[in-house]
């Protein structure tokens, strides 16, 4: 197919007028779609189709999410190319991926200008899914008009693999698409996110998916989209761990990569003596102490106590335990009924610093100076 090749920076692109019927037939819709009495079904992705993966696991992931993919959208989009008279029904550019590396044979004199060969897969869709969904039920309705189309498409392959990921993680960002919370796991995928940031979303996926974490899909990646019973959102959870990471990111960062295992051990262990000292409070619908605001106030304190007496390792758990152990007198007070006035507060952020200080003291804990200065201005 006739295609321009675009050099920018160190990246390789091709763009393409695709007619609809050849562009359908090469693409992979890995959401559901829905028309009038039909629908177009999810494909599954090869295993070692990394980007593939990677865009599936944002699309459906927990068993419960699908990025909000509207009918309505679909059907409005469609009517727009139905009464759409002079103006072109598609201007914008539909962005595809393969994993294939494509040859690319410059034709004549030009050097940007040439053939590029079609990959033998079919392509994933980085953005444009709404549009071609309302294409593939336009062209049911009306084959003839359809026909005399072309779309408008950028094509990414295997020498851009890493860029478009980033690109899908940048289109599919805004707060109507992808939730903050998901954003997290992103984080790893795209080369601007910070060393600190990288470094608190690895620990938050390890409270999330290893078998010895208290937090074990307790923690809401989905934000309300999620249809499973969770404790805390993801972002809440990683705003904390990288609240105590980045304060404490010079000595971090020279200790380095397994660090990050060194870090989820110690929020594991804190979580472990917790759950003993809270006994039937832990996980019980009838009390916060496993609600936001007191995970997040318990993880203030756990940094803390880490930067305290977080060696040995051996014994670490019962050691603390032992630490923590005046906060069973404290039980009744994180009842539901009432919690809000025996902890009053103007809103959230300051509660949870109040509750931070009031288990600290209680633990005899002794928050770090700078912790204590924010905690006061909140």
């Amino acid at each position: 197919m006739l295609a321009t090749q675009v050099r920018q920076k160190d990246g390789v692109f091709y763009f393409v007028a695709y007619p609809p019927e050849d562009l359908l037939e090469k693409v992979q819709f890995i959401s559901r779609f829905y028309g009038e009495g039909e629908r177009i079904a999810g494909e599954e992705v090869a295993d070692d189709d990394e980007v593939g993966q990677f865009i599936a696991r944002i699309e459906a992931t927990d068993k419960a999410f699908q990025r909000q993919l509207s009918k309505a959208k679909v059907a409005a989009i469609k009517n727009f190319y139905e009464t759409a008279a002079s103006q072109p029904p598609i201007p914008g550019t539909v962005l595809l991926f393969t994993a294939e590396r494509l040859r690319f044979d410059p034709v004549g004199r030009f050097d940007n200008v040439g053939n590029l060969e079609e990959p033998d897969g079919k392509y994933l869709i980085i953005d444009g899914q709404h549009r071609l969904a309302a294409l593939h039920f336009y062209r049911k309705d009306r084959p003839d008009e359809a026909r005399s189309m072309h779309v408008p498409c950028i094509i990414f392959d295997g020498k851009s693999e890493d860029f478009a990921t980033e690109m899908f993680v940048i289109i599919n960002s805004t707060p109507t698409r992808i939730n903050k919370s998901h954003l997290v796991d992103l984080y790893e995928r795209v080369s601007w996110a910070a060393p600190d940031k990288k470094f608190a979303a690895r620990v938050v996926e390890r409270l999330y998916s290893e078998g010895d974490s208290p937090l074990r899909y307790k923690i809401n990646r989905l934000g309300g989209r999620s249809k499973q019973e969770k404790w805390i959102l993801q972002a809440e959870l990683f705003n904390e761990i990288h609240r105590w990471a980045s304060a404490d990111w010079r000595q971090l960062e020279k200790k380095g990569a397994r660090e990050v295992e060194r870090f989820y051990e110690r929020v594991r262990d804190f979580l472990k003596a917790a759950e003993k000292v809270w006994g039937d409070a832990w996980g019980n619908g009838g009390y916060m102490v496993t609600k936001p605001v007191t995970l997040k106030a318990m993880l203030r304190v756990c940094a803390d106590l880490a930067r305290e007496d977080g060696e040995p390792i051996e014994g670490r758990i019962k050691r603390w335990e032992r630490r923590l152990g005046p906060w069973t007198e404290q039980v009744r007070d994180f009842r539901n009924e009432g919690f809000y006035e025996r902890f009053p507060a103007k809103g959230q952020v300051e509660r949870v610093a109040r509750i931070a200080r009031e288990l600290s003291r209680t633990a005899g804990i002794e928050p770090r100076r700078g912790r204590r200065e924010a905690d006061a201005a909140e």
